[in-house]
């Protein structure tokens, strides 16, 4: 019997092992080209375009990187960052606000219809920004807000997938709460403010790293509605970097770019990881 239980942890420890080196494999395979990004980014321009590239590091990183933060193409990659990240944190908060709103009315309130409206809100799924561009587009310049964070923002932060998830959370609250609070004499702003989004944090944590990075890398609509350069984002920059005709693309500046736009959305994963991850599989917030 202890042969038996040996030779299992034997078997179980060889298998550990094997899924380890599958895991690193893996990460190295999916690390290689940001690597390659990030020594393109810090050589000049002939090393790029004479083979082999080098896989080391340069010497003109300090250079590149602040030729792309403060020069640029067009405009200075530091001004679409902050517009990237104006519209990302904008999307987020604003999708998250509305979906805990909308969730906690369609769960809490008692009101004609209410089934029916979270329905119709559902169906929204079927109606992305690419389906409904053309009339959004003309809501949008009918309010005078293209070129602005607000024609960048509202039009995107209703959320009929985050309502359902705070709605499907909520449900599972217990009666003897929303009862508590209401003999306590709470009324019910201060039930949502006190009980209801603190209990939520962990689904609000992973919604905002998943709506955080949709709206960073939103490409067709800050392209649709933005004509003056100052309001590009960092998506569209890079883009744009690509030369046309017979130019020659600066190479270095373009990977330096692309490098900086991976930092926000990595930091915001990194420092939420572990509400996210609890957010995503904790049956017990």
């Amino acid at each position: 019997m202890a042969a038996q239980q040996h030779g299992m942890v034997e078997k179980r420890g060889a298998g550990i092992w094997l899924t380890h080196a599958f895991m690193v494999l893996g990460v190295l395979i999916i690390f290689f080209p940001i690597w390659l990004a990030f020594v393109a980014s810090t050589v000049s321009q002939p090393e790029i375009v004479s083979p082999p590239m080098p896989i080391w590091p340069g010497d003109q990183f300090w250079e590149n990187y602040r030729a792309a933060l403060f020069a640029g193409v067009n405009v200075p990659v530091a001004t679409m960052l902050f517009n990237s990240l104006v519209m990302a944190i904008g999307i987020a908060v604003g999708k998250i606000v509305i979906s805990l709103l909308s969730a906690f009315a369609i769960v809490y309130f008692r009101f004609p219809g209410r089934t029916t409206f979270f329905w119709l809100i559902f169906l929204t799924l079927m109606l992305p920004v690419e389906v409904r561009i053309v009339p959004t587009f003309e809501v949008v310049a009918g309010f005078g807000m293209l070129n602005s964070y607000y024609g960048l923002i509202f039009p995107l932060i209703a959320s009929a997938t985050a309502t359902f998830l705070f709605r499907q959370f909520f449900l599972t609250i217990p009666d003897e709460l929303a009862e508590a609070a209401r003999v306590d004499g709470a009324r019910p702003m201060r039930f949502f403010v006190d009980i209801v989004v603190p209990m939520s944090r962990t689904n609000i944590a992973a919604l905002f790293v998943i709506l955080f990075i949709y709206g960073w890398n939103q490409y067709l609509w800050p392209l649709l509605i933005t004509t003056d350069p100052e309001m590009n984002t960092i998506v569209m920059g890079i883009k744009q970097m690509f030369p046309s005709g017979d130019d020659v693309a600066e190479w270095p500046v373009i990977m330096a770019t692309s490098i900086l736009a991976m930092i926000p959305p990595v930091i915001v994963v990194v420092s939420m990881q572990k509400l996210f991850v609890r957010g995503l599989v904790d049956s017990e917030k």
